[in-house]
């Protein structure tokens, strides 16, 4: 398969064909993430891939799972036929409920705490944990704040009682919508547009970008703008490939995702504002609805996490200083 074959099959979105990468002893390297070409860590990453062009690195990107399922992924960096990831949170909360803290419900005031909190110390000191997991840490981006897409309206949040409602299978997440009376119900994120169309799901627990982006408003009858979670996702590198690096790559590659993550976390203000208009201007009803709205579930879920992820509580201390 030549070089225009293999990048017009959508099998690998990257830089430099392997013999010329080769011809010019530049590391050839691999990136795996679950998000659809058209989703900013996807575009983010592809821009990542140009730029380290100029330092003679070859990036492939692998978007929208087409290496696997995150826990596959995962494994695949483990055992280095993987190089580098951009990864949510759900394999490693699972494992170290700590990492779980950082979707803690109203953490955070707005998208701009969410910014400067993924950047702070304490989410340093998660990333370093990633060394527990076979990886290398290289810091945390994050997707728009997340929101209640509702194939029917809930005017009052007892309306949610029973309802099915996709979440990511994360610990914490699972039980903050337990907390609130639904059937949380974990499915991969190419499942969810005919998950709802064939009423698999009463909704979802989604951002404004792939709400608009997946087109899921169309099958839906209401979103709740609750601004209620941030949703991070985590840039990891092998930890085996890591250490057949020469120390000139990793100096460029740490410097290029770091500013790559600081680019996505900067970028989702501006897409949560676009994304929410576009979807309100198509006549889709969006309401805004505070942490009030959840009446209970919060305090509940604080209650239990406090005492069984006690970092959660470094998070809350830092989050009050923003």
């Amino acid at each position: 398969m030549d070089r225009r074959t293999l990048l017009g099959s959508g099998l690998a979105l990257g830089l430099l064909g392997p013999q010329q990468a080769l011809a010019q002893g530049a590391p050839s390297l691999r990136l795996g993430l679950i998000t659809p070409p058209a989703h900013q860590w996807t575009q983010s990453a592809m821009a990542l891939a140009d730029r380290l062009r100029a330092s003679g690195l070859t990036l492939a990107v692998h978007p929208a799972g087409q290496l696997g399922a995150e826990a596959q992924m995962l494994q695949q960096l483990q055992t280095g036929a993987l190089d580098l990831a951009f990864l949510t949170l759900g394999e490693f909360t699972n494992r170290a409920p700590d990492f779980g803290a950082l979707t803690a419900p109203y953490l955070v005031r707005d998208i701009q705490g969410a910014q400067a909190l993924l950047a702070g110390e304490v989410a340093q000191t998660l990333s370093a944990r990633l060394a527990e997991f076979g990886l290398v840490g290289l810091g945390f981006g994050m997707a728009g704040m997340r929101q209640v897409l509702l194939s029917r309206a809930a005017p009052q949040v007892g309306d949610l009682a029973g309802r099915k409602i996709r979440t990511v299978p994360l610990a914490q997440e699972l039980d903050f919508w337990e907390k609130l009376g639904t059937a949380p119900t974990p499915l991969p994120l190419p499942a969810l547009y005919d998950a709802l169309a064939n009423g698999q799901i009463d909704g979802m627990q989604i951002d404004f970008e792939g709400t608009w982006n997946s087109r899921y408003f169309e099958l839906a009858g209401e979103m709740l703008a609750s601004d209620h979670m941030m949703f991070p996702m985590v840039a990891v590198a092998s930890a085996r490939r890591w250490g057949r690096l020469d120390q000139g790559s990793r100096a460029v590659l740490e410097t290029e995702v770091a500013d790559t993550l600081a680019q996505i976390r900067s970028a989702y203000e501006g897409i949560d504002a676009a994304t929410r208009a576009q979807i309100e201007a198509a006549g889709f009803p969006v309401r805004t609805v505070g942490r009030d709205w959840f009446g209970g579930a919060v305090e509940a879920w604080y209650d239990d996490w406090r005492s069984r992820t006690p970092i959660l509580a470094d998070l809350e201390a830092e989050a009050a200083r923003l």
